[in-house]
């Protein structure tokens, strides 16, 4: 049984947080240095951005975790450490500085930054800060994912618990992520961690197959980020016999994991750059799993129909056009498309043609939070669901200082 809980990353057992102010942020209230320990060395599985230039905490993270394991994960935001000469300096004196305040062997440690790119990173801020930061570890998810934060305007962080091999398990997860979001493997930064016991190789299998059909979902603005990390750290203390294979149990914890990603996925649309509304396309009928996910991304991708959404406009010939264009196998005349929200239901395409609605009930319908788009290809039994947000006046003016 899966219940969410509280604690975020320090729900599981053997996990300690923390959040401060270090100085990289000119913001004094802005919290810009995040810390997550284990009591023990962790079972540990990564991935990571698909874009060729890619930030140096990744090229260092992944030399550290190559064996499968890690132990902390530092983090700061407010500047990327990408494009720098010295980037990876930068990075392995952070892990190093985790080593001098923890005794976690630095090699052991996971290293993530996040803001501008370009930007050289000064280490003085993070020396400064560390003494507080350790100090400071406990019970504080919810302080670690301010740390993280560009220009999200809330904290994400979710845990549930399960049951693996007889005993309870918890799985945790704080992550980061409005902008710059249309990942090939994950959004900007998200740490996950669970006390389940899985072997090194079972974590990241369920890892590397649950991105696909959960993080990979997820676009804001099409652009990839050069930072983009999820890693999930396993600390096994929950008793239950190590997963080693694909039996009930680790069939258990891939649904937690999913639950943990699925739920941060809808976060991190709902919190998109300027966002004023959750839009989640729901992908019926299609002839393969590909197509499914073609369709959907492409829908919640379209800068039209998100303008559209935006503006409360039940403008369906946007997502025919983006369906037409996704690159998916599928009949045309076969397309069913209905808007639904709290306010209603609205069929607005039958076949490939329009159908006859009121504009008023349309624009009630459209006005709500959270707008789902039904699309029924009518061509197959596999689905996918992808989610986006609207995009609006305020996504042009965030970015348009966004380094300033």
């Amino acid at each position: 049984m899966l219940t969410q809980i509280a604690g975020g990353v320090c729900a599981p057992k053997g996990f300690r947080a923390n959040g401060v102010h270090c100085g990289i942020r000119k913001n004094k209230t802005k919290k810009d240095l995040a810390l997550i320990v284990a009591d023990v060395k962790c079972a540990t599985a990564c991935v990571y951005t698909t874009n060729l230039v890619k930030g140096a905490p990744i090229l260092v993270t992944k030399q550290n975790v190559a064996d499968g394991y890690a132990q902390a994960v530092i983090c700061n935001s407010g500047n990327a450490n990408t494009c720098n000469a010295d980037g990876v300096e930068i990075a392995e004196k952070m892990c190093e500085l985790v080593r001098e305040y923890t005794g976690i062997n630095a090699g052991d440690v996971v290293v993530a930054s996040t803001g501008v790119i370009g930007q050289k990173l000064s280490l003085d801020p993070i020396i400064a800060g560390m003494p507080a930061l350790c100090e400071g570890l406990g019970d504080h998810s919810t302080a670690a994912a301010e740390a993280i934060m560009t220009t999200d305007t809330v904290a994400k962080e979710i845990a549930f618990s399960f049951t693996a091999g007889g005993k309870e398990c918890r799985i945790g997860a704080i992550c980061k992520g409005v902008g710059m979001i249309c990942p090939n493997m994950a959004t900007m930064l998200m740490f996950v961690t669970t006390d389940v016991a899985i072997s090194p190789a079972m974590l990241q299998k369920a890892l590397s197959a649950d991105v696909k059909k959960s993080l990979n979902m997820v676009s804001v603005d099409r652009d990839t980020s050069t930072n983009d990390t999820l890693c999930v750290m396993a600390s096994g203390l929950a008793g239950n016999a190590e997963i080693t294979e694909a039996n009930a149990d680790y069939r258990a914890f891939c649904r937690a994991l999913n639950a943990v990603t699925t739920a941060m996925c809808r976060k991190i649309a709902r919190d998109g750059e300027g966002a004023t509304k959750l839009i989640e396309c729901r992908v019926s009928g299609a002839s393969s799993l590909k197509n499914a996910r073609l369709v959907a991304k492409s829908v919640i991708n379209s800068p039209l129909l998100k303008a559209a959404m935006f503006g409360s406009d039940a403008n369906w010939g946007r997502v025919l056009c983006a369906i037409g264009y996704s690159g998916a196998k599928l009949d045309v005349e076969k397309v069913d498309v209905v808007f639904r929200s709290a306010a209603g239901t609205l069929p607005v395409c039958k076949d490939g043609s329009g159908l006859e609605f009121s504009e008023d009930f349309a624009k009630r319908v459209l006005s709500e939070e959270e707008i789902v788009i039904d699309v029924d290809l009518n061509g197959g039994n596999f689905r996918a669901t992808a989610w986006g947000c609207d995009l609006t006046y305020d996504y042009v003016k965030i970015n348009g200082d966004y380094r300033t």
